[in-house]
């Protein structure tokens, strides 16, 4: 489905991946979380922001349970829980957060 943004085209691919992470930057968030019915929070941009310093460091997406250890390290430990990351993100977090963020589908994510 694709996106449009001031009259520019964004793609994204079958699961809703931009297919250019070169595209992304907040206001391609904003039509990423509406698209995915997601009201974004500042929960939600912390948790962005940190999976997008993670990538910038050279690492891949990270999977859950890599996007929980992150958490615990870089935030606090009470953020750092499935349950938190699934109110704020659905049934697959670290998935989810990795799309609104502009990166790729985490490997170890179905």
């Amino acid at each position: 489905m694709p996106l449009i943004l001031n009259g520019i085209t964004i793609n994204t691919n079958h699961e809703g991946f931009l297919t250019d992470a070169g595209a992304w930057s907040t206001a391609v968030a904003e039509l990423l979380f509406e698209a995915h019915g997601i009201e974004p929070s500042a929960s939600h941009w912390e948790i962005i922001n940190l999976v997008r310093e993670y990538c910038a460091e050279g690492n891949e997406p990270p999977s859950m349970r890599s996007l929980v250890k992150e958490v615990r390290q870089r935030l606090t430990p009470d953020k750092a829980k499935s349950i938190y990351l699934m109110k704020l993100f659905g049934s697959s977090p670290a998935k989810m957060a990795a799309r609104l963020a502009g990166l790729p589908k985490p490997k170890n994510c179905l």
